[in-house]
């Protein structure tokens, strides 16, 4: 039951960020105010939630993240330069660089 719910989130996840990227969240040329704007309103629904991998102080350059954002990767959906252009991306790669890494999961015991 667990694997029908997550594969049911990921299926729908992309169709949800739609509004959030084309809802007046950039200037007038397209750019969003902020890496760390765009990363609150678009990114971190997945990223910051456990859904996608951590993105914080990995250090991730400019090219490495706009692969993933104009390409897509399993669940991520592709985000086309209308939506995130490549300005932006610099802006979410600064942001993120600044921020500390995400601490390390504790394992858990199983209980017997």
């Amino acid at each position: 039951m667990q694997v029908v719910k997550r594969i049911l989130v990921l299926s729908f996840l992309p169709l949800s960020l739609l509004p959030a990227v084309s809802q007046g969240q950039h200037d007038e040329g397209g750019r969003w105010k902020s890496g760390e704007q765009l990363y609150q309103k678009v990114c971190g629904h997945c990223h910051a939630a456990g859904v996608g991998p951590s993105l914080t102080g990995r250090g991730l350059p400019d090219t490495y993240i706009k692969v993933f954002v104009r390409n897509g990767f399993n669940a991520m959906p592709a985000f086309p330069a209308t939506a995130v252009d490549d300005a932006s991306i610099s802006l979410i790669a600064e942001y993120l660089a600044s921020l500390p890494p995400a601490p390390e999961p504790t394992p858990t015991r199983n209980a017997q």
